[in-house]
């Protein structure tokens, strides 16, 4: 039998793309009020390995990952989505997105993001909201699976991801920076 204990605090990240590098600038700012100050910031990227949003938000589109100093509760991801939802809503021009933003969380074992569509591989938590099980922590790093969104399985972002898992682990065991 397993005696169930609490899950450890987790360390919130949020991937945003835009085809306007300031208004990702604005929403980072944005979302700062909303978690608390960024203590990662990715450089600039394209969001290049589809092409899926083009139609509703231009192309080119910009992208920035940031992770958050303070750590949450796993169970935060579903309000946090809705609260990143409301902030996309704020943007939104003729109906269509301006931004695009996807909370998600770093655990020792994985990298799992919050989404509002169903599928096989995922698993519903509450309110509308399902988490993907992108990414596995395995043989030091992080590893994509079979259903890992393209952009989350590249070499650069499993590598930034590690990172951040890196500066996730310190917290956990309280070394400073």
């Amino acid at each position: 039998m397993s005696t169930p204990r609490e899950a450890d605090h987790v360390k919130l990240i949020v991937s945003l793309f835009s085809r306007e590098n300031s208004l990702i600038d604005e929403v980072i700012s944005q979302l700062e009020e909303m978690f608390g100050h960024t203590d990662w910031i990715s450089p600039e990227l394209w969001f290049d390995r589809t092409r899926y949003y083009e139609r509703e938000m231009g192309w080119p589109l910009h992208r920035r990952f940031v992770s958050f100093e303070d750590l949450i509760r796993p169970e935060d991801l579903v309000d946090i989505k809705i609260r990143t939802n409301g902030v996309e809503d704020q943007y939104r021009t003729d109906e269509k997105r301006c931004i695009n933003i996807d909370p998600g969380y770093v655990a020792m074992e994985r990298l799992v993001l919050a989404t509002g569509k169903n599928y096989t591989h995922r698993i519903y938590l509450s309110r509308g909201i399902y988490g993907d099980l992108t990414l596995v922590f395995k043989k030091g790093g992080f590893r994509p699976l079979e259903w890992t969104f393209r952009d989350y399985a590249g070499k650069d972002v499993v590598g930034y991801l590690n990172e951040v898992r890196e500066r996730y682990k310190k917290q956990l065991r309280g070394i400073e920076e």
